[in-house]
């Protein structure tokens, strides 16, 4: 079943010195050095050092930093400046242009030069280099390859051996620099890229005369997508991003290229008496040729036997790895009782809806099923999630225990069940409890790495209940891998929510990337010019154009609580009180009106504002209102809450030792970064002892864990 509608100034250390060297073009390089603007020097010595650590797939921003004597920080702003590229970006961008070098003139394979330029994946290896340059590394060594902007001559020694030429003269002063000249290179061996494992199961089609058999058809299918997902080794798409293709007139490779995948299953049964009828296929999207099909006519008493089969035929076709413990969930049979199946197949051709009568409808089904089959774990697991949905956007709940009753009993039954462990997460969920919420869905997608409904789930709860940039940012992306919205605007929604991940963690242009992507699929999506003014500002630093476009769009909608209070803050940043004032208040009136409490973290800017304007009563009850937020708060955030108050207080040894545990955390968002020091109350904490350096400490602890971040969502294709 598919639950993804509830997730839904630098210095040179070679100074001033003459480097004695015999080589005309290694005393050419020097001369050129030392003639060079500062900027390009900046770049030059850059690409040196990176050339020295060419094959240390370590060697990153961190890495860098230290090498040029730069803090973390610094080097981001100047490579930034100089290259327009972030400082990652930049070393991938040598890493490259050297493999290509590397490609054109030695006998080597993709493999070897992947590793020799310091990447410890081939596969993303790959990737990047066709991203870079428009065709895989592999092209490069056929016979009359010729890439755009690559002379054909054979390079000079000097143009081939440039960077190694400096990395050397950085690091030998006052000696002699021996250099071979290269052999002619070889004809190169051509290494066989292989396609990534990405596929989809379109609708089966119903054969049969007899239209109610439709059910039956679409839980062979969902059987089929049910059984690959379960193999790691795959991507499979999400049912509900292959639904709208069920009466196309697409062909495969148009319908391939907008899920993004290589391969493509297509099917047709039916149901004849006792008898089933099933003829499936495996397509290569990119060739558009059958890589496997078959035929088959079964009894209705096989019908797991043969859901089985085609799952593991479909992997051995593309030579997917399928463990020993994928193999045995894959083999294990939901239930022996063919009624009981029948009734599950019929609850969830109506639960798919994804309706409130859809569901309820599904209900006495599932019971029937389950007075069949006392021991149906998938069809408990049902019942519950049902349930959930049921009770989801209730202020009273009313099915609680309904919910964890169910969700024991399928546990009970099969704890290795995906659905089971969904079952039990959701009535963690329900009441609050996300912490152990978590390992149940983590340990789910053990068992189904391909859910895009827990991954969403995932995204969403490292999103708000348990924040973590990180975790958040990771999910996000393995989500819009697994599921294509077939609907516009829940796809812009898609690339809002991705676009948001992605700023928090600092990746400012992918987020830029995907909130114009949003926008251009649905330019009525009210959240995302909100979001949009936000990644400009990362970008550029502009309060006054940040703060115009957040005006014009609250004029759009004058109720936008959450667009006041982001005017009122911008103004408050500024220390242009009166004007925060004018946006704080009627804002501050309507959460009291309403008795609404969001936002409390804002409350001390707000209380701070009002003693400006010289309201101290209020003043003094929003203070104890944030005081009170602080106490409660139980988010990686607390430290540098109450580094606010304690400042405000006076306290600024306990502020300074707040800022310092703050500085140990993982993952916070970018806007911590972006706008922390801006706060007028910190301007009284900005002279005591050690606030510079925790300052700091906190900005780099960010841009290690962004680096980091980087690091993991690349090894793993994410990114």
């Amino acid at each position: 079943m598919d639950i993804n509608y509830a997730a839904k100034g630098a210095f040179f250390p070679w100074g001033g010195n003459v480097y004695i060297c015999t080589d005309r073009a290694a005393i050419n390089l020097q001369t050129k050095m030392l003639d060079k603007p500062k900027g390009q020097k900046f770049t030059d010595e850059a690409k040196a050092i990176i050339l020295e650590h060419l094959s240390d797939e370590h060697f990153g921003v961190s890495e860098l930093a230290k090498a040029m004597h730069m803090s973390r920080s610094s080097l981001l702003r100047k490579c930034k400046k100089q290259t327009q590229l972030s400082a990652s970006q930049f070393i991938r961008q040598v890493r490259l242009e050297e493999a290509m070098g590397l490609l054109q003139e030695n006998d080597q394979t993709v493999s070897e030069v992947s590793y020799q330029v310091g990447f410890g994946s081939v596969s993303y290896f790959i990737k990047c280099f066709r991203e870079y340059y428009g065709h895989p590394p592999g092209e490069v060594g056929k016979q009359g390859f010729q890439d755009a902007g690559t002379e054909i001559a054979a390079p000079s020694f000097f143009r081939r051996y440039r960077w190694a030429l400096l990395a050397m003269a950085l690091v030998i002063g006052g000696g002699l620099i021996w250099l071979l000249i290269p052999s002619s290179s070889s004809q190169k061996r051509v290494e066989t890229v292989s396609l990534e494992k990405s596929i989809a199961v379109l609708p089966f089609k119903n054969e049969s005369s007899d239209s109610t058999n439709l059910y039956f058809v679409n839980g062979l299918m969902e059987a089929s997508l049910g059984n690959l997902q379960k193999i790691e080794d795959l991507r499979v798409i999400s049912r509900t991003s292959v639904e709208k293709y069920r009466n196309t007139n697409q062909n495969i490779g148009e319908i391939a290229a907008e899920l993004n995948v290589n391969y493509i299953v297509e099917g047709s049964g039916q149901k004849v008496g006792d008898q089933v009828m099933l003829n499936i296929q495996l397509i290569d999207a990119v060739t558009d040729t059958q890589v496997w099909g078959e035929q088959y006519t079964h009894q209705l008493v096989d019908i797991f036997s043969l859901q089985n089969e085609v799952a593991k035929k479909i992997a051995d076709a593309i030579k997917a790895k399928v463990t020993a413990s994928e193999l045995e969930q894959i083999d294990k049979k939901p239930t022996e009782n063919l009624v009981a199946y029948d009734y599950y197949l019929k609850a969830q051709e109506v639960f798919n809806k994804e309706t409130v009568e859809g569901l309820l409808e599904a209900i006495p089904l599932f019971e029937k099923a389950v007075e069949e089959d006392p021991e149906f774990a998938l069809v408990y697991a049902d019942l519950a999630i049902t349930y959930y949905y049921l009770d989801l956007y209730k202020k009273e709940k009313q099915y609680t225990e309904t919910i964890n009753n169910y969700a024991d009993k399928a546990l009970l039954h099969d704890s290795k069940l995906t659905e089971s462990l969904i079952a039990k997460a959701l009535y963690y969920m329900h009441i609050g409890d996300y912490r152990l919420a978590v390992p149940h869905l983590e340990k789910a997608l053990e068992y189904n790495p391909n859910s895009s409904g827990v991954v969403n789930i995932l995204s969403s709860i490292y999103s708000n209940a348990l924040p973590n940039t990180g975790k958040y940012l990771e999910y996000a992306l393995k989500g819009i891998q697994l599921d294509v919205s077939e609907n516009n605007i829940t796809q812009s929604y898609t690339y809002l929510h991705l676009s948001n991940a992605l700023v928090q963690s600092g990746f400012t242009d992918e987020a830029m990337l995907y909130i114009d992507k949003s926008l251009e699929i649905n330019p009525d999506n009210d959240y995302a010019p909100y979001l949009k003014a936000f990644i400009r500002y990362a970008k550029n630093k502009d309060i006054k154009q940040t703060l115009n476009t957040l005006k014009r769009e609250l004029r759009k909608d004058t109720t936008r609580l959450d667009i006041l209070q982001e005017v009122a803050k911008l103004h408050y940043f500024q220390k242009e009180f009166d004007s925060a004032y004018h946006y704080y208040k009627p804002f501050n009136d309507i959460r009291k009106a309403q008795g609404l409490g969001i936002y409390p973290q804002e409350d001390i800017k707000i209380g701070y504002t009002y003693e400006k304007m010289g309201y101290q009563e209020e003043a003094d009850q929003l203070i104890a209102s944030y005081a009170e937020y602080c106490k409660h708060d139980q988010s990686i955030y607390q430290p540098a809450s109450l580094a606010v108050l304690y400042t405000y207080e006076g306290r600024y040894a306990e502020a300074i030792e707040q800022y310092e545990e703050f500085s140990t955390k993982n993952h916070f968002m970018y806007w911590i970064i972006l706008f922390m020091t801006m706060d007028p109350v910190l301007d009284s904490l900005k002279s005591y002892p050690g606030y510079d350096t925790v300052i700091q400490k906190i900005e780099d602890r960010f841009w290690e864990n962004h680096e980091r971040l980087e690091k993991t969502l690349h090894e793993k294709s994410l990114l």
